[in-house]
């Protein structure tokens, strides 16, 4: 049988807005890739990010360039060089992985020469907004044993959001994300605040074209690399300015990448932080067989929508568990 492609935009709400230093949001709008071939199904998704210069439609649009390709039996090596990294890579190469899982009857971890996947701890994001707010969502939260904190509103106000967010959660461990929103004349203030709050690392402080600076700055909390990394030749670049590199499938481009870049960034060592975008169950799926190697664990989107696919990833507290075969892998 042929194989057959097809490629949809979905729109997903969220249980509440969420809001970053670049501005906030109330739906994940998701690029769905599904490869059929003899009786077997394989997905993917991802999610477009306009920090990127991706929309839904670019995506769409250069998933269809590759139709022809795909359909003709295109395989994952030679995506790599077919599509630049990216989500719309993703989205293909993580339906690729699936199909074949599908087709041999083998899960994609051993495919992949992986340890079986087990249950891991993922952190919980809470919106960036005003000190108080922030405070009370962190109550609610306050349980959960990691939170990720949204910062860098560029206001003056970070230093007694993170102050009003431990004392809300006396107990839990913080990761601070700045997403690109403090300034090098106020930076060295901010990491000394992080770490008078006890954080456990500040993600992307700076813009990614202005971090040079980070290798010559004290880092009284560990920073990790968000914006300023995507595949695995993007790592050498960051030595002595971050100590941890945020993993993102859509970032990589995929699975493939994602492998490649987790085992440069140990071998160069650096922490790593397995992170997502606000997606489903379906773009977290392949990214937590690469958490099971992480120090941090962010793939929490499915608790940030309103619904969630079905099947979808089972949560239980703040561990989430490998995927049903019916959704991925």
């Amino acid at each position: 049988m042929r194989r057959r492609l097809s490629v949809t935009v979905e729109r997903w709400p969220l249980a509440a807005a969420f809001t970053i230093s670049r501005g906030s949001k109330t739906e994940a709008v998701v690029v769905r890739c599904q490869i059929d071939e003899d009786g077997a199904s394989g997905q993917g998704e991802c999610v477009p990010y306009l920090r990127y210069g991706e929309t839904p439609e670019r995506v769409v649009e250069l998933i269809e360039t590759m139709r022809a390709s795909l359909e003709a039996g295109l395989g994952r090596t030679e995506l790599q060089s077919r599509l630049p990294p990216g989500a719309a890579r993703n989205a293909v190469d993580c339906a690729l992985w699936d199909l074949e899982a599908k087709l041999t009857g083998t899960p994609v971890w051993k495919l992949a020469g992986l340890k079986e996947p087990g249950a891991v701890e993922t952190a919980f994001t809470i919106s960036l907004a005003s000190p108080n707010a922030m405070a009370e969502a962190t109550r609610i939260a306050a349980t959960r044993p990691v939170l990720k904190i949204k910062l860098g509103a560029g206001d003056g106000y970070d230093g007694e959001r993170m102050r009003a967010v431990r004392a809300a959660a006396p107990n839990a461990r913080l990761l601070i994300d700045a997403n690109e929103g403090w300034r090098e004349d106020t930076i060295v203030a901010s990491l000394r605040e992080a770490a008078r709050i006890r954080a456990v690392v500040v993600e992307q402080p700076l813009p990614a074209a202005e971090d040079g600076s980070l290798a010559r700055l004290p880092h009284p909390v560990p920073v990790c690399a968000d914006e300023s990394v995507h595949g695995a030749d993007s790592i050498a670049a960051l030595t002595g300015r971050y100590d941890y590199l945020n993993l993102k499938l859509d970032k990589t481009g995929g699975l493939t990448e994602g492998l490649r870049f987790l085992r440069e960034a140990q071998a160069r060592g650096f922490g790593v932080m397995v992170g997502c975008m606000v997606g489903t169950s379906l773009s977290m799926a392949p990214a937590l067989l690469l958490a099971q190697e992480a120090d941090y664990v962010d793939l929490d989107g499915p608790l940030l929508l309103a619904r969630d696919r079905e099947p979808g990833l089972r949560y239980k507290a703040s561990r989430v568990f490998p995927p049903d075969p019916a959704l991925w892998g």
